[in-house]
């Protein structure tokens, strides 16, 4: 009957042991096994050459233990209770290391995807980070250069591999399939792939692109990345610590089409195509350059890297008339009008003042006038401008005229 329980509890024992590290039973007895045979070594050294021949016994029943040469017991006395501490030890290394195996080998089949993580402390430059079952690490060429981190700041990362050596997990925070990782969480059609990420370039905490295309019809792969109100997008940056502006570009077929796109948010492009030499030639007003260009050169960077192409931009100006001719005049026609329509009468008096010159012999005759008049003039001119005031695309010629008119004529001045 003591046999029967003494066997209960080391198969419990045993039991326990394999359910919490979440290894098997047969793993955890050869391990044991190890950790036995290493305590012997340690105080009885054996040979090289001998290793093999020396073996461990466990009994799976009552845990008694043994160690064999060549078949021949050579346990010594009080091995037990010296091998039990030393084994204990052992055992714990092994099964952490085949716990370790078991966790690696489930994250082996994630690389690719996006996991939630939470820093958990800082060793030298690196992050470690808990990732739920497992700790991975963030190595220096894997952070946003200008993102802040702390204990217990909760961010996503990027699973992008494993390093056998270290047999550590590796994450980052720059890569870009983070952002198509990101964007399959928060754009429903991304997930079931009606909406496809062709490719997503980034320089990381600046600016990203992605190209995205759908052959559903009905669908707007754009639209729908950037949701309503830029809901969706804006939830992207976020997980980004708000750090990256995103354009979200439509994916074309079509060289030409697509690099046109990408170089958004310029306009009225002209692209030639070197298709030997991957290289395309742009051409764009000159007031579009800075657009094309962006910041130290980032938006045509990011271009190039989208849309595997060496971009070449040139200024035209031969294109600048075409876009700016039709806008400027209104422009400033509406910028001279605008004051002598809205103004008090003070105003209407400087500007009496500086049209008068421009007439010939009707600046003569109102020098030598009374102030009165001048006033009595002003007066009466009040009222016209306010009701002419829809008129505003006269010339500011004609409301000269039509002000200076009644002070002119010489039957005024026997009055």
């Amino acid at each position: 009957m003591a046999a029967v329980v003494q066997r209960s509890e080391f198969a419990l024992a045993l039991n326990q042991i394999a359910s919490e590290r979440g290894v098997d039973p047969s793993v955890v007895l050869a391990t044991m096994k190890d950790a036995i045979l290493a305590a012997y070594r340690k105080d009885n050294p054996i040979p090289e050459e001998e290793v093999e021949s020396y073996t461990a016994e466990l009994n799976e029943n009552t845990g008694e233990t043994k160690v064999l040469h060549d078949g021949r017991d050579v346990t010594p006395p009080g091995f037990g209770r010296i091998a039990a501490q030393t084994a204990k030890q052992v055992l714990l290394q092994k099964i952490r290391e085949k716990e370790k195996d078991a966790v690696i080998a489930e994250y082996t089949k994630r690389i690719g995807t996006v996991v939630n993580g939470m820093i958990l402390r800082f060793i030298g430059p690196n992050i470690i980070v808990d990732i739920g079952k497992a700790e991975a690490m963030v190595e220096p060429l894997d952070k946003i250069s200008n993102e802040q981190y702390f204990l217990n700041k909760k961010m996503p990362v990027y699973i992008r591999g494993i390093d056998e050596e270290k047999r550590e997990i590796m994450v980052s925070r720059a890569h870009p399939g983070l952002i198509e990782g990101l964007l399959r969480r928060e754009v429903p059609e991304v997930a079931s792939g009606s909406v496809t990420v062709k490719k997503v370039v980034r320089e990381p905490g600046n600016r990203a692109k992605i190209a995205v295309y759908s052959e559903a019809s009905g669908i707007d792969p754009v639209g729908s990345c950037v949701g309503q109100k830029g809901v969706r997008i804006q939830a992207v940056i976020d997980a980004l610590d708000g750090l990256e502006k995103i354009d979200v570009i439509q994916w074309n077929p079509d060289p030409v089409k697509f690099i046109t796109n990408a170089l958004s948010p310029a306009k009225n492009l002209v692209v030639e195509l070197d298709e030997s030499g991957k290289i395309a030639k742009v051409k764009a007003p000159r007031e579009e350059l800075p657009l094309i260009i962006g910041r130290e050169g980032q938006n045509v960077r990011l271009a190039s890297k989208l849309t595997e192409y060496t971009i070449e931009v040139e200024g035209d100006d031969s294109m600048s008339p075409m876009e700016t001719s039709g806008q400027a005049v209104p422009a400033e026609v509406s910028k001279e009008e605008k004051p002598t329509v809205e103004a008090s009468e003070p105003e209407e008096k400087k500007v009496e003042e500086q049209e008068v010159p421009k007439t010939e012999e009707p600046a003569e005759t109102l020098a030598p006038k009374e102030e009165g008049t001048e006033e009595t003039v002003a007066e009466t001119v009040v009222p016209q401008v306010t009701t002419e005031e829809p008129v505003a695309a006269s010339p500011a010629d004609s409301e000269t005229e039509k002000i200076v008119e009644p002070v002119t004529p010489e039957e005024t001045k026997p009055e």
